[in-house]
Protein backbone atom coordinates (compact mmCIF):
# COMPACT_ATOMS: atom_id res chain seq x y z
CA UNK A 1 0.00 0.00 0.00
CA UNK A 2 1.54 3.72 -1.07
CA UNK A 3 2.08 5.75 2.15
CA UNK A 4 0.45 8.29 0.98
CA UNK A 5 -2.88 5.82 0.84
CA UNK A 6 -1.97 4.94 4.47
CA UNK A 7 -1.82 8.07 6.10
CA UNK A 8 -4.92 8.90 4.37
CA UNK A 9 -7.04 5.61 5.98
CA UNK A 10 -5.03 5.94 9.59
CA UNK A 11 -5.87 9.61 9.74
CA UNK A 12 -9.56 8.69 8.63
CA UNK A 13 -9.57 6.28 11.59
CA UNK A 14 -7.89 8.75 13.94
CA UNK A 15 -10.64 11.01 13.58
CA UNK A 16 -14.03 8.83 13.51
CA UNK A 17 -12.17 7.05 17.33
CA UNK A 18 -11.29 10.82 18.27
CA UNK A 19 -14.77 12.06 18.16
CA UNK A 20 -16.74 8.82 19.22
CA UNK A 21 -14.33 9.42 22.25
CA UNK A 22 -14.81 13.13 23.09
CA UNK A 23 -18.92 12.34 22.52
CA UNK A 24 -18.56 9.39 25.29
CA UNK A 25 -16.53 11.86 27.25
CA UNK A 26 -19.16 14.53 27.45
CA UNK A 27 -20.06 18.38 27.28
CA UNK A 28 -18.24 19.18 29.59
CA UNK A 29 -14.85 18.39 28.04
CA UNK A 30 -16.04 21.12 25.56
CA UNK A 31 -17.43 24.08 27.99
CA UNK A 32 -15.36 23.76 31.23
CA UNK A 33 -12.31 22.27 30.48
CA UNK A 34 -10.16 21.22 34.15
CA UNK A 35 -6.46 20.62 34.40
CA UNK A 36 -6.63 16.87 34.04
CA UNK A 37 -9.13 17.30 31.24
CA UNK A 38 -7.24 19.71 29.68
CA UNK A 39 -4.38 17.14 29.74
CA UNK A 40 -5.95 14.20 28.19
CA UNK A 41 -7.60 16.39 25.45
CA UNK A 42 -3.60 17.45 24.47
CA UNK A 43 -2.58 13.75 25.04
CA UNK A 44 -5.93 12.22 22.81
CA UNK A 45 -4.89 14.62 20.41
CA UNK A 46 -1.51 14.15 20.17
CA UNK A 47 -1.70 10.31 19.95
CA UNK A 48 -4.46 11.12 17.35
CA UNK A 49 -1.57 12.77 15.32
CA UNK A 50 0.66 9.77 15.65
CA UNK A 51 -1.51 6.81 14.88
CA UNK A 52 -1.88 9.24 11.73
CA UNK A 53 1.36 9.66 10.83
CA UNK A 54 3.74 7.34 12.41
CA UNK A 55 3.47 4.52 9.46
CA UNK A 56 6.50 2.86 11.29
CA UNK A 57 4.61 1.72 14.12
CA UNK A 58 1.57 -0.63 14.38
CA UNK A 59 -2.00 1.38 13.91
CA UNK A 60 -3.32 -0.67 16.71
CA UNK A 61 -0.81 0.42 19.23
CA UNK A 62 -1.77 4.06 19.07
CA UNK A 63 -5.07 3.19 19.65
CA UNK A 64 -4.61 1.23 22.42
CA UNK A 65 -2.94 4.35 23.65
CA UNK A 66 -5.99 5.81 23.31
CA UNK A 67 -8.24 3.34 24.67
CA UNK A 68 -6.03 3.42 27.71
CA UNK A 69 -6.55 7.37 28.41
CA UNK A 70 -10.07 6.94 27.90
CA UNK A 71 -10.24 4.46 30.16
CA UNK A 72 -8.64 6.60 32.72
CA UNK A 73 -10.41 9.64 32.07
CA UNK A 74 -13.27 8.00 32.94
CA UNK A 75 -12.16 6.68 36.13
CA UNK A 76 -11.47 9.49 37.33
CA UNK A 77 -14.43 11.02 36.30
CA UNK A 78 -16.29 8.69 38.51
CA UNK A 79 -13.91 9.03 41.28
CA UNK A 80 -15.01 12.73 41.07
CA UNK A 81 -18.67 12.30 41.53
CA UNK A 82 -18.07 9.60 44.22
CA UNK A 83 -15.52 12.15 46.05
CA UNK A 84 -15.47 16.06 47.15
CA UNK A 85 -11.81 15.77 48.24
CA UNK A 86 -10.75 14.06 44.96
CA UNK A 87 -12.57 16.42 43.08
CA UNK A 88 -11.19 19.31 44.83
CA UNK A 89 -7.50 17.75 44.06
CA UNK A 90 -8.37 17.34 40.83
CA UNK A 91 -10.34 20.63 39.99
CA UNK A 92 -9.04 22.77 42.28
CA UNK A 93 -11.31 24.80 44.46
CA UNK A 94 -12.63 27.97 43.98
CA UNK A 95 -10.27 31.43 45.23
CA UNK A 96 -11.70 34.59 46.85
CA UNK A 97 -10.38 37.82 45.09
CA UNK A 98 -12.64 40.71 46.40
CA UNK A 99 -14.36 40.84 49.63
CA UNK A 100 -16.25 43.67 51.12
CA UNK A 101 -15.02 46.00 48.66
CA UNK A 102 -11.23 45.20 49.47
CA UNK A 103 -8.91 43.15 46.88
CA UNK A 104 -7.62 40.14 48.52
CA UNK A 105 -3.94 40.81 47.10
CA UNK A 106 -2.37 37.50 48.54
CA UNK A 107 -5.02 35.47 46.50
CA UNK A 108 -4.35 37.45 43.34
CA UNK A 109 -0.82 36.45 43.41
CA UNK A 110 -1.43 32.78 44.23
CA UNK A 111 -3.72 32.99 40.63
CA UNK A 112 -0.89 34.87 38.92
CA UNK A 113 -3.47 37.42 38.20
CA UNK A 114 -3.11 41.09 37.91
CA UNK A 115 -4.90 43.96 38.89
CA UNK A 116 -5.34 44.96 35.28
CA UNK A 117 -6.77 41.53 34.50
CA UNK A 118 -9.24 41.50 37.21
CA UNK A 119 -10.61 44.63 36.07
CA UNK A 120 -10.64 43.55 32.62
CA UNK A 121 -12.68 40.77 33.97
CA UNK A 122 -14.78 43.25 36.10
CA UNK A 123 -15.56 45.41 33.41
CA UNK A 124 -16.81 42.20 31.00
CA UNK A 125 -19.61 41.86 34.06
CA UNK A 126 -20.10 45.85 33.53
CA UNK A 127 -18.48 46.55 37.04
CA UNK A 128 -16.19 49.64 36.83
CA UNK A 129 -15.71 50.15 40.66
CA UNK A 130 -14.63 47.28 42.92
CA UNK A 131 -15.50 49.61 45.95
CA UNK A 132 -19.27 48.06 44.89
CA UNK A 133 -18.33 44.18 44.59
CA UNK A 134 -19.44 42.78 47.93
CA UNK A 135 -17.74 39.55 46.74
CA UNK A 136 -15.69 38.19 43.42
CA UNK A 137 -14.71 34.80 43.36
CA UNK A 138 -12.28 33.06 40.71
CA UNK A 139 -14.19 29.57 39.54
CA UNK A 140 -12.07 26.45 38.57
CA UNK A 141 -12.21 27.09 35.23
CA UNK A 142 -10.84 30.65 35.19
CA UNK A 143 -14.15 32.48 35.03
CA UNK A 144 -14.61 35.62 37.70
CA UNK A 145 -18.21 36.05 39.34
CA UNK A 146 -19.19 38.78 41.03
CA UNK A 147 -21.73 40.42 43.40
CA UNK A 148 -22.76 43.47 44.18
CA UNK A 149 -23.24 45.23 47.27
CA UNK A 150 -26.80 45.53 47.89
CA UNK A 151 -26.91 49.28 47.59
CA UNK A 152 -25.84 49.11 44.13
CA UNK A 153 -27.76 46.10 42.36
CA UNK A 154 -30.79 47.05 40.25
CA UNK A 155 -34.03 47.34 41.32
CA UNK A 156 -36.46 44.54 40.70
CA UNK A 157 -40.02 44.12 40.17
CA UNK A 158 -39.53 40.99 43.02
CA UNK A 159 -37.60 43.77 45.53
CA UNK A 160 -40.72 45.63 45.43
CA UNK A 161 -43.11 42.70 46.14
CA UNK A 162 -44.65 43.06 42.32
CA UNK A 163 -45.70 40.18 40.35
CA UNK A 164 -44.68 40.79 36.50
CA UNK A 165 -45.89 39.10 33.70
CA UNK A 166 -43.44 37.06 31.32
CA UNK A 167 -42.23 38.33 28.25
CA UNK A 168 -42.13 37.08 25.31
CA UNK A 169 -38.84 36.62 22.95
CA UNK A 170 -38.54 38.72 20.17
CA UNK A 171 -39.14 37.53 17.12
CA UNK A 172 -36.42 36.87 14.15
CA UNK A 173 -39.00 38.06 11.19
CA UNK A 174 -36.03 38.87 8.15
CA UNK A 175 -32.66 37.00 7.89
CA UNK A 176 -30.07 37.91 5.89
CA UNK A 177 -32.21 39.85 3.52
CA UNK A 178 -35.08 36.64 3.56
CA UNK A 179 -38.12 36.65 4.99
CA UNK A 180 -38.40 33.87 8.01
CA UNK A 181 -42.21 32.88 7.52
CA UNK A 182 -43.02 30.75 10.33
CA UNK A 183 -42.16 33.95 12.83
CA UNK A 184 -43.80 36.19 11.14
CA UNK A 185 -47.27 33.85 11.11
CA UNK A 186 -46.43 33.00 14.58
CA UNK A 187 -47.02 36.76 15.40
CA UNK A 188 -50.13 36.99 13.43
CA UNK A 189 -49.02 39.09 10.43
CA UNK A 190 -48.55 39.17 6.80
CA UNK A 191 -46.10 39.61 3.79
CA UNK A 192 -48.31 43.18 3.67
CA UNK A 193 -47.54 43.92 6.66
CA UNK A 194 -43.96 43.69 6.71
CA UNK A 195 -43.58 45.24 3.15
CA UNK A 196 -45.39 48.52 4.38
CA UNK A 197 -43.20 48.68 7.71
CA UNK A 198 -39.89 48.67 4.95
CA UNK A 199 -41.95 50.83 3.35
CA UNK A 200 -42.61 53.29 6.26
CA UNK A 201 -38.32 53.13 7.05
CA UNK A 202 -37.95 53.66 3.47
CA UNK A 203 -35.53 50.66 3.02
CA UNK A 204 -35.99 47.53 0.82
CA UNK A 205 -35.71 43.50 2.03
CA UNK A 206 -32.48 43.00 0.18
CA UNK A 207 -31.20 46.08 2.69
CA UNK A 208 -32.14 44.36 5.81
CA UNK A 209 -29.87 42.28 7.16
CA UNK A 210 -31.94 41.29 10.64
CA UNK A 211 -35.26 42.33 11.11
CA UNK A 212 -37.18 41.58 14.70
CA UNK A 213 -40.76 42.37 16.34
CA UNK A 214 -40.46 42.97 20.05
CA UNK A 215 -43.62 41.58 22.53
CA UNK A 216 -44.82 45.61 21.76
CA UNK A 217 -44.98 45.05 18.57
CA UNK A 218 -42.07 47.19 17.49
CA UNK A 219 -40.48 46.54 14.31
CA UNK A 220 -36.51 46.88 14.41
CA UNK A 221 -34.02 46.51 11.67
CA UNK A 222 -30.56 45.99 11.11
CA UNK A 223 -29.08 47.33 7.79
CA UNK A 224 -26.24 45.84 5.45
CA UNK A 225 -25.00 49.69 5.18
CA UNK A 226 -24.25 50.95 8.29
CA UNK A 227 -24.20 54.57 6.80
CA UNK A 228 -28.00 54.81 5.35
CA UNK A 229 -29.87 56.29 8.52
CA UNK A 230 -32.90 54.77 9.44
CA UNK A 231 -35.79 57.31 11.00
CA UNK A 232 -37.04 56.95 14.60
CA UNK A 233 -39.79 54.95 15.32
CA UNK A 234 -43.09 57.41 14.76
CA UNK A 235 -44.84 58.92 17.75
CA UNK A 236 -47.98 56.70 17.70
CA UNK A 237 -45.99 53.05 17.37
CA UNK A 238 -43.90 54.18 20.78
CA UNK A 239 -46.63 55.46 22.52
CA UNK A 240 -48.92 52.24 21.86
CA UNK A 241 -45.65 50.03 22.99
CA UNK A 242 -45.72 52.34 26.10
CA UNK A 243 -49.45 52.16 27.06
CA UNK A 244 -49.20 47.90 26.27
CA UNK A 245 -46.38 47.97 28.69
CA UNK A 246 -48.60 49.49 31.34
CA UNK A 247 -51.52 46.85 30.41
CA UNK A 248 -48.65 44.04 31.43
CA UNK A 249 -48.10 46.30 34.67
CA UNK A 250 -51.82 46.59 35.82
CA UNK A 251 -52.03 43.25 34.90
CA UNK A 252 -49.44 41.89 37.18
CA UNK A 253 -50.70 44.23 40.23
CA UNK A 254 -54.00 43.11 39.76
CA UNK A 255 -52.62 39.41 39.75
CA UNK A 256 -51.00 40.40 43.19
CA UNK A 257 -53.51 42.35 45.00
CA UNK A 258 -53.91 41.43 48.38
CA UNK A 259 -57.75 41.81 48.55
CA UNK A 260 -60.66 42.25 45.73
CA UNK A 261 -61.24 45.60 45.97
CA UNK A 262 -57.75 46.31 44.63
CA UNK A 263 -57.67 42.98 42.30
CA UNK A 264 -60.91 44.42 40.89
CA UNK A 265 -59.69 48.29 40.45
CA UNK A 266 -56.40 47.23 38.99
CA UNK A 267 -58.79 44.77 36.40
CA UNK A 268 -60.46 47.50 35.52
CA UNK A 269 -57.78 50.05 34.75
CA UNK A 270 -56.26 47.12 32.83
CA UNK A 271 -59.78 46.23 30.49
CA UNK A 272 -59.89 50.15 30.04
CA UNK A 273 -56.56 50.59 28.56
CA UNK A 274 -57.01 47.69 26.80
CA UNK A 275 -59.88 49.17 24.81
CA UNK A 276 -58.05 52.52 24.28
CA UNK A 277 -55.42 50.15 22.44
CA UNK A 278 -57.14 48.53 20.37
CA UNK A 279 -59.10 52.12 19.22
CA UNK A 280 -55.91 53.86 18.87
CA UNK A 281 -54.72 50.16 16.43
CA UNK A 282 -57.55 50.78 14.41
CA UNK A 283 -57.19 54.50 13.72
CA UNK A 284 -53.87 53.79 12.71
CA UNK A 285 -55.01 51.62 9.88
CA UNK A 286 -57.29 54.11 8.60
CA UNK A 287 -55.03 56.88 8.86
CA UNK A 288 -53.04 57.52 5.41
CA UNK A 289 -49.64 56.52 5.38
CA UNK A 290 -47.01 59.24 4.38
Amino acid sequence: MPTWVEVILRTLVAAVVLFIITRLLGKRQISQLSFFEYTTGITIGSLAAYISLDVDVKWYIGLVAVGVWFLISIGVEYVQLKSKRFRSWIDSTSTVLIKDGKILEGNLKKERLTNEELLEQLRKKSIFKTAEVEFAVMEPDGQINALLKTEHQPLTPAQLGLEVAPESEPQTIILDGIIMNEPLANLGLSHRWLHNELNKLGVTLKQVNLGQVDAYGQFYVDLYDDRIHIPQSQEQAVLLAQLKKCEKVLQSLAHSAADDKTKQLYGNCSSTLEQVIDQMKGLAKRMPQH
